[in-house]
């Protein structure tokens, strides 16, 4: 083949040099706009499965980078004047620029043809020249910016500042260092690439830099190469106390805001786009270079297997998309989380470390405990001992107090409609997916939505609470929850709004009902999907109307013994219709700014609170993005958390979405989360109200990684609930867990254990049964380049 790279970075070049060994008959050309020497930047950081796939496809150039690692396993938090040690990560880092010359002599040495000082032909001329053109130029690329119509790159650009810079200090593992100022939280993430030198990269939010005056060489024109030398010079009266008497080096410096590169197509035709050019993913969960270096990896292998170009990049862009896309939701989780740092600069010292740890969900607790047992015992001991509890059990098992009720522990079992009801009527389908769930050990179980009208059900099967009858089949359900388990069941009353007279959920989701509409209502004559119905716009007599119906189907669920209420202001039904600017296109009082939204969803709350007994708790659940432009927030979600907790609110239970057809979720594990966790921290835990976790929580480690964290108070899961009814049993019996918050029912006491599997003679050597009485001794490897080349202590 002949192949021409765009861009002579470490993705380029790797994947020159391994195309030139599988084959020295390509003829394979590089152009780079910089001369040899201009390598910007300072360590590159390397994970364990990049290296040995590096070590797989070239062992000569694996060697080589492994003489010049920094090794180490240990984190070092800074944070309110104290150091926590984290060790069992596994970290191999080395200078960028003694990659880029590993990998220039590689080229050279194979016969690759590199001009360096150069910039690139046009790109119609390289592909109509070459069998094969590889854009590798990088985050701001032109070959991608040429053909933006086929690629339809989104370039997400975020607030916080940085600036990446260099220290003689060498670090003995990673750092960060939480620098609380006068203008606010600033932090510096910092490693060890050789003997000589440590990457040193300060951040700190937009808001933050303007304030501490960073922001007055903004707009400077500085020349190609040059760094913001002011900015250095502050940077070092700073952070003085973090270099500790060392020099700051500065090469390209200047203030960055990082941009999320992601594109819908990443080949066309015999054009290939690979590394920053294809996608980024935020410098604090890894390295582009790791990534890129992971594409060529990828996309040389696809171009070996596959004779066929076309089949090729289609099967290359298939294996790294999913990788790709898992890796930047890590990444994002992790950058908003340092964009929302200030947030949890109060937190106790242990809980912020395990938060910054476990931020972007690719560590949990379990994965901690494993790397790090005697930290992972202190994450426990500090969560018992500010809940006033003695013991440190799974905190998933330590029990809650919301308002006067007591929850055995923080699970619960997640609304889910079910669609089985007649004529409003819950039959003994429901008695039967409650009562399983209730003695399946969850501290809580809700109901489905239950319906205030005939009106304001989804579905013909759903359940509802306007009449007599339906509060007595209630109660038979609220008695047996009571007298076979020691859970508590809980009420989620709502109105369908414009989302109503609907096919059951296996029939059609949102499709409408076939012999006509009921009667759908809303705030506004808008539809919820092009094929839903238009609703009526609702008017004074029907507000009012509408909130004596919320207040009797209240009354009559006080009367079924439910132990607490939920009022449904989530997923476009009619409380969250209101709320959002999406469905809600009202010029009165209840329409235009968020405090008119939130006036009827307020007078209905307050009704509700008024006629449901003072001593039972009322939470409120909320979607806290509409994920469509012109919806809600997560700013607003704030705000309508703010107040509801004014009005009375115990708890807010954080989803997300279902408010309008339109909307595109950012789905993944846990993804509605840090929603929740922001509206405890800027709302929740200052008013004393709780906060609920939900959304793609699939595990008990997950549900004790958020707790431990202080991201929520309480989870709730669903779908993994009708998967297991007893989950919470059986993530009592996975960790070696008995006790009153996971009890067992009697009848089903013999199933506590997990059943036996298959038989093994396997024995364990007696070595690994000496070392394991000393697990800390090989957690912590710093790197002590004077005791070559790394010292375990």
């Amino acid at each position: 083949m002949q192949i021409a790279i765009v861009g002579g970075g470490p993705g380029g070049l790797y994947f020159a040099a391994l195309m030139k060994q599988l084959d020295p008959a390509h003829e394979i050309t590089v152009w780079e706009r910089n001369a040899p020497g201009d390598t910007f930047g300072f360590g590159v950081v390397f994970s364990d499965e990049t290296l040995g796939g590096i070590e797989s496809a070239d062992r000569e150039f694996a060697g080589a980078m492994a003489r010049r690692f920094a090794r180490w396993t240990d984190i070092d938090i800074h944070h309110r004047g104290r150091t926590h040690t984290v060790g069992g990560q596994g970290f191999a880092a080395m200078g960028r620029g003694e990659l880029l010359r590993l990998l220039q002599r590689r080229c050279h040495d194979l016969g690759v043809t590199v001009h360096f000082s150069t910039p690139a032909p046009d790109t119609g001329v390289l592909r109509a020249s070459y069998d094969l053109v590889v854009a590798a130029d990088g985050v701001n690329s032109q070959v991608r910016s040429a053909h933006a119509e086929v690629f339809r790159p989104t370039l997400d650009r975020r607030r916080n500042k940085y600036m990446w810079l260099g220290t003689d200090r060498v670090f003995e593992a990673f750092q960060f260092f939480v620098k609380e100022t006068e203008w606010g939280t600033m932090q510096v993430h910092g490693y060890p690439y050789s003997a000589t030198g440590s990457t040193f990269i300060v951040e700190m939010h937009e808001d933050v830099w303007r304030r501490a005056g960073f922001d007055t060489t903004e707009g400077a024109a500085l020349p190609p190469g040059a760094s913001d030398e002011r900015a250095v010079e502050r940077v070092r009266e700073l952070f003085a106390e973090e270099l500790a008497g060392h020099e700051v080096f500065a090469d390209n410096s200047k203030w960055l805001g990082f941009t999320t590169v992601r594109n819908e197509r990443w080949h066309h035709g015999n054009l290939v786009l690979v590394g920053d050019a294809a996608h980024t993913a935020h410098f604090s969960i890894g390295s582009g270079t790791k990534l890129a270096m992971e594409d060529s990896l990828a996309l040389v292998a696809c171009l070996h297997e596959h004779p066929d170009t076309d089949d090729a990049l289609a099967a290359y862009e298939a294996e790294r998309r999913p990788v790709v896309e898992s890796t930047q939701r890590a990444a994002q989780a992790s950058l908003e989380w340092f964009e929302n740092i200030g947030m949890y600069a109060r937190q106790e010292p242990v809980q912020f470390c395990f938060n910054l740890l476990t931020r972007s969900r690719r560590i949990t607790y379990d994965n901690l405990r494993t790397r790090d047992p005697e930290f992972a015992g202190r994450v426990d001991a500090a969560f018992a001992a500010s809940q006033g509890l003695p013991e440190a059990a799974p905190a998933m098992f330590q029990p809650f107090r919301l308002g006067e009720l007591e929850l055995k522990n923080r699970v619960i079992v997640s609304p889910m409609d079910m669609y089985s009801a007649v004529d409003g009527v819950p039959g003994d389908f429901h008695l039967v997916h409650l009562g399983s769930k209730a003695m399946g050990g969850a501290g809580l179980v809700m109901t489905e939505m239950v319906c205030v009208s005939p009106e304001g059900r989804i579905t013909p099967g759903c359940t509802g609470l306007w009449s007599d009858g339906q509060r007595d089949s209630w109660a038979r359900i609220v008695s047996f929850v009571h007298e076979r388990s020691t859970a508590r069941i809980g009420l989620q009353l709502g109105h369908s709004g414009r989302k109503g007279s609907t096919r059951l959920m296996w029939e059609g989701m949102d499709a409408p009902l076939p012999d006509g509409n009921w009667g759908t209502v809303g705030p506004s004559p808008l539809p919820y999907g092009p094929a839903s119905a238009v609703p009526r716009e609702l008017d004074r007599a029907d507000l009012d109307a509408l909130v004596a119906d919320f207040v009797a189907a209240a009354r009559r669920g006080a009367e079924a013994g439910f132990d607490l209420l939920e009022l449904h202001c989530a997923h476009g039904y009619l409380l969250s219709s209101f709320l959002s600017p999406a469905a809600n296109h009202r010029t009165d009082e209840y329409g235009g700014p968020l405090d008119n939204r939130l006036r009827f969803p307020l007078e209905v709350f307050d009704a509700v609170r008024a006629a449901w007994p003072a001593g039972r708790p009322m939470i409120v659940r909320v979607s806290a993005t509409d994920w469509v432009p012109d919806g809600n927030t997560e700013h607003d979600a704030v705000e309508i958390a703010r107040a509801f907790i004014a009005h009375g609110a115990d708890a807010i239970d954080v989803s997300s979405g279902q408010v309008t057809a339109d909307e595109r979720p950012a789905y993944g594990r846990s993804y509605q989360t840090p929603f929740a966790d922001r509206i405890r921290h800027e709302v929740a835990a200052a008013a004393g109200a709780a906060v609920i976790a939900v959304g793609a929580i699939a595990s008990y480690d997950d549900v004790n990684s958020i707790l431990l964290a202080g991201r929520a108070d309480l989870c709730a899961l669903g779908r993994t609930h009708l998967y297991d009814p007893h989950w919470t049993l059986h993530a009592a019996a996975e960790q070696e867990y008995r006790d009153a918050a996971a009890q067992w029912p009697l009848p089903y006491r013999a199933g506590a254990r997990r059943p036996p599997g298959a038989r093994t003679d396997a024995v364990r050597p007696r070595l690994s049964l000496l070392r394991a009485e000393d697990p800390g001794r090989s957690v912590h490897l710093r790197w002590i380049p004077s005791r070559e080349p790394a010292t375990v202590l």
